[in-house]
């Protein structure tokens, strides 16, 4: 890791535009040392103009391409269970003073509550502030429809946008970076599934695009308030995600601490460095907190009770039967996540899927490479990976109606991490093979999902 000793900007720095970023290998910020001599001054512009101009070309590179991702995801899907806007129409009733709608809304919406004379969501409050501005524009009359595909699209365009600026954090080549920037969307279950934009898919998709928000504004460009922001996204939509604040904590913190002064020395230098970037991360999403507190509270007399064990019947279903969250869950979650595998047919394309679950990597091959040695937040990704994992393996339902484990969506930013971390600079042939591979079995679920009748349960 290149480090500044004086004014001008490292040779890094020129060649990719970018400040260098955190090495979390060891600690994640390191002190400059003044080494007590004066380095030589050289003129300041010389170097500032090349830099200007590749921050530039980053950007515009970023721009163009999540343009491209989000006009090709909104193309090639067809949002199927648009008509599953649970969510929109909280946020409608939000505009208007209400916390749950007053009328009936649907049989086919047979996730809301009944409660009190009112019909309640079960999603989370953040879930429904992603959709406010939906609202809104349905209040003016500028919308009349939920534009479910729209909003699928938009996500998908600028998680690409935050993939690719991501990309940046281990000095990899352009080609490498736009293949790495893609491989989340298109390489993946997240193109079939959240191509169906129902509120389940679309809440998932938030969150993707919260956490890699805020990991772009933890890694590459420290913006404390920008990536609390953005993790405030991510929880808000997957209510698991609250489990990773301390990995953003220990990324945003600074370790330098002098050796003098003891343990308790040592905390208050640590709360002296650290408070403010700290405190502004944890604003929104503490904020957040208290809100969806209060939101649960109002409606069904608790803090933490989100309404879903009030759904009608709902745990009467078989695999609710040790309750919502449950350790015997465990194992047919294991099985639908890693092992279960696709059906074959006699005529091209040869694949089967089946709607209930498949392995994730047979879904995309290019996840193999997630056991690649190397990548400076290889031990940072595993851990969240791992506790990420163990609690949705503890939900009852494995995912309902998907192509490969929906919920697993939440995964990919952290595995994307260990991507660019553990390969070479340079495209491999078996870096482009898996991910064609994984792109076409991708596209042909894609396809069979959302615009053929050829899955059936």
């Amino acid at each position: 890791m290149n480090e500044e000793t004086g004014p001008v900007a490292s040779q890094s720095e020129i060649s990719t535009g970018c400040t260098p970023v955190n090495d979390v290998g060891n600690s994640p910020q390191t002190e400059v040392v003044d080494s007590g001599q004066q380095p030589e001054q050289p003129e300041p512009v010389i170097a500032a103009e090349p830099a200007k101009t590749s921050r530039f070309r980053e950007f515009g590179i970023a721009v163009v391409l999540a343009l491209i991702a989000g006009i090709a995801f909104y193309y090639s899907t067809k949002a199927g269970h648009h008509h599953f806007d649970y969510t929109a129409r909280i946020a409608g009733a939000l505009m208007s003073g209400h916390l749950g709608l007053q009328t009936h809304p649907g049989s086919w919406l047979n996730e809301m509550v009944p409660w009190n004379g009112r019909y309640y969501s079960v999603f989370p409050l953040g879930a429904v502030i992603s959709m406010l501005p939906v609202a809104a524009l349905q209040k003016a009359g500028w919308i009349h429809e939920f534009p479910a595909r729209h909003i699928a699209a938009i996500i998908a365009g600028l998680s690409v946008f935050f993939f690719f600026r991501l990309s940046n954090l281990e000095g990899k080549t352009l080609a490498r970076r736009i293949l790495l920037a893609l491989f989340p969307i298109f390489g993946t279950w997240f193109w079939c599934n959240v191509g169906f934009a129902g509120a389940w898919q679309l809440a998932l998709a938030f969150a993707l695009l919260g956490e890699a928000g805020a990991l772009y504004f933890t890694l590459v460009r420290p913006r404390p308030l920008a990536a609390g922001a953005f993790f405030a996204l991510a929880f808000g939509n997957r209510t698991e995600l609250i489990l990773t604040a301390p990995i953003f904590l220990y990324l945003l913190a600074s370790w330098t601490i002098s050796g003098s002064g003891g343990v308790v020395g040592k905390a208050k230098q640590w709360l002296r460095q650290n408070w403010r970037p700290l405190t502004d991360f944890l604003l929104l999403p503490v904020t957040l907190g208290l809100l969806t507190a209060a939101y649960n509270f109002a409606r069904f007399g608790s803090f933490f009770d989100f309404g879903y064990t009030h759904i009608p019947n709902v745990l009467h279903e078989p695999w609710y039967q040790h309750g919502l969250f449950s350790f015997h869950a465990i194992p047919w979650n294991v099985y639908k996540m890693l092992f279960e595998g696709f059906g074959d047919r006699p005529n091209f394309p040869f694949l089967r899927f089946y709607p209930f679950g498949s392995s994730i990597f047979i879904s995309s091959p290019f996840l193999f490479l997630l056991f690649r040695e190397g990548g400076r937040y290889k031990r940072v990704c595993w851990i969240v990976i791992a506790v990420l994992t163990i609690v949705l393996w503890c939900h009852g339902n494995p995912g309902g109606w998907q192509f490969s484990y929906r919920y697993a969506i939440i995964l990919l930013p952290w595995m994307f991490l260990l991507l660019v971390g553990n390969g070479p600079a340079k495209l491999s042939v078996i870096e482009v093979s898996l991910f064609v591979v994984s792109v076409a079995i991708n596209a042909v679920a894609m396809w069979q999902f959302l615009w053929t009748n050829e899955i059936h349960p």
